[in-house]
C-alpha cells in the first residue's frame, strides 16, 4: 500500500498539523506502509531558526518531498507530477486552512486528482481528507457563506473524510458524504522520562518560582481562538501564581498568530505582569515534558471549548496534568449555523456507528478536567483557587487525564487509518 500525505506544514516547520502528520506517517511506515509526504519548502516559509522544530530519526519507507513554494494554483503541477512519479494508492490531505496559506486551491484538489480529470499519463488517485478543524478559507473580504461552501466542497469531493472530534463529525455528517469516519489525534509530545539531571525544584528555581507559588502552564501557539488574554486577566487576580507559556509562540503557518502574540504581550505590559509571566521558545520533547512536570496546573481557556482535536490539550492529558479548560457547549464556535447543527444532530441520531465513528472518552468536570465557561477570568481564578486548596483533587485529575490519554495512542490511530484505506481500496 502506498500513501501520499499532502500537508502545508511538516517538520522542520513548527505546527500541530505537521507534527500530527509526522506521527501518523511514521506509525504507518513502521507497519510496512510505503509513505510519502509532499509539503512546503521550509526556505519559502521560515526566516529564522527559532521557527524550526527538531527532526526525528529517519524511517526507511517514509519519503519526504519538501518542494511546494506556495499552496496556490501554481502548486497543482508539482502535486500532479509527484503523484505520477510515485503512483500512490491514496492521496491523503491533512487539512487546516491556515497550514495552506488560507488559499482555496487545496479545497478543490480532490477534483483535480480524480481519474476522470487526471491527465499527462497519470491514472488519478483516490483522496482522503482529515479535517483538523472546519475553519474556512479566507477567499476575499465579506465572502460570507461562500467560505463555508468552499470548505465543504473539499469534504464532498473527497472519496473519504476523517473528522478528528465529535463536533466536527456531526457537522460533516449532515453533508451525506461518501465515507465519513471519526479518528482522533494523539499527543504530539509523548511523555518522556525527565533528563538524568532533572530536578523539579531546581527547574522551578531557574524559573524563579517560589515554593509557595502556583506555577500555571499554557502549552501551544498563541492564537485568538485559544483565549490567552482571558488567562492573563485571571493571573492579575491570582497574586500567588506565575504563568509559564511553554513552547513556540506563533508557529510557522498562521501569520495572524504573530499579531495576536503581540496583543497578549501588550496586555501583560499594561498590567505590569512581566515578572509573573515566563516564556520558553520551542523546546525538545524531553524539555517540554520536564516543564510540564515542574508546573502545578495546566490552563487552556479555548474560546471554542475543549476538544480532542487540540494537540496541546492532548499533550497535557498525556502528561497527567491537572487541567482547567473550557466547556464546548458554551463556547463561541461559529462554524455551524443553528440549522446545520440541528441537521447534524438529527443525522447522528439516525446513523451513529454506521460511518465508522470511534467511541471517544468523555471530558467530565471534576473527574479528568475542570471545566469553566470561555472568556470568564473569574471562573479560572475560582478553579485555580479550588485546586490550590485541594491536593487530592489535583492528583485525581492528573491520574484520570493520563488514563483518558491512553485511548489516543498513535499505534491505534495508525491501525484505524489502515482499516479505512483498505476499505477504500476494496
Amino acid at each position: 500500500m502506498r500513501i501520499l500525505f499532502l500537508t502545508g506544514e511538516f517538520p522542520p516547520l513548527q505546527g500541530g498539523v505537521g507534527d500530527c502528520t509526522n506521527e501518523i506517517a511514521r506509525a504507518l511506515a513502521q507497519r510496512g506502509v510505503e509513505v510519502s509526504v509532499l509539503t512546503s519548502d521550509p526556505s519559502s516559509v521560515i526566516s529564522n531558526q527559532s521557527s524550526v522544530s527538531n527532526l526525528q530519526s529517519p524511517v526507511s519507507n517514509l519519503h519526504i518531498f519538501r518542494t511546494i513554494q506556495k499552496w496556490n494554483w501554481s502548486a497543482l503541477a508539482q502535486i500532479r507530477k509527484t503523484i505520477s512519479e510515485i503512483r500512490p494508492d491514496i492521496a491523503h490531505i491533512q487539512y487546516q486552512t491556515g497550514a495552506f496559506g488560507m488559499h482555496p486551491m487545496i479545497n478543490f484538489l480532490p477534483r483535480f486528482l480524480s481519474p476522470s480529470l487526471f491527465r499527462r499519463g497519470g491514472r488519478g488517485v483516490r483522496s482522503v481528507v482529515t479535517f483538523h478543524d472546519l475553519l474556512p478559507a479566507y477567499l476575499f473580504p465579506k465572502a460570507g457563506p461562500l467560505r463555508d461552501w468552499v470548505t465543504f466542497q473539499l469534504a464532498r469531493s473527497a472519496d473519504a473524510v476523517i473528522a478528528t472530534n465529535e463536533q466536527d463529525y456531526q457537522t460533516l455528517g449532515a453533508l451525506n458524504l461518501k465515507l465519513l469516519t471519526l479518528i482522533p489525534i494523539g499527543s504530539n509530545i509523548a511523555p518522556t522520562a525527565p533528563p538524568p539531571d532533572f530536578s523539579r525544584a531546581n527547574l522551578r528555581a531557574r524559573l524563579d518560582v517560589r515554593d509557595d507559588e502556583t506555577l500555571l502552564v499554557y502549552f501551544g501557539f498563541l492564537n485568538a481562538s485559544k483565549g490567552a488574554e482571558t488567562l492573563i486577566h485571571a493571573l492579575r487576580d491570582l497574586p500567588n501564581a506565575k504563568l509559564l507559556f511553554l513552547g513556540g509562540q506563533t508557529g510557522a503557518s498562521d501569520p495572524t498568530n504573530v499579531a495576536y502574540a503581540e496583543h497578549v504581550k501588550e496586555i501583560i505590559r499594561d498590567w505590569r505582569l512581566e515578572n509573573r509571566v515566563l516564556w520558553t521558545d520551542y523546546l525538545p520533547a524531553e524539555q517540554v515534558s520536564a516543564h510540564f512536570y515542574a508546573a502545578d496546573v495546566c490552563v487552556l481557556p479555548y474560546r471554542d471549548g475543549a476538544s480532542f482535536r487540540r494537540g496541546s490539550f492532548m499533550a497535557a492529558l498525556a502528561h497527567g496534568m491537572p487541567i482547567i479548560t473550557t466547556n464546548a457547549e458554551s463556547g463561541t464556535r461559529k462554524v455551524e449555523s443553528r440549522e446545520r447543527k440541528a441537521e447534524s444532530q438529527k443525522w447522528k441520531a439516525k446513523s451513529d456507528g454506521e460511518n465508522g465513528a470511534s467511541a471517544l472518552p468523555m471530558l467530565r468536570d471534576g473527574e479528568n478536567v475542570l471545566l469553566v465557561p470561555p472568556d470568564d477570568p473569574a471562573a479560572i481564578v475560582a478553579a485555580v483557587t479550588r485546586l490550590q486548596n485541594a491536593p487530592d483533587l489535583q492528583h485525581r485529575l492528573g491520574a484520570n487525564a493520563r488514563r483518558t490519554a491512553r485511548a489516543f495512542s498513535w499505534d491505534k490511530i495508525a491501525d484505524e487509518h489502515i482499516a479505512l484505506y483498505e476499505k477504500m481500496l476494496r
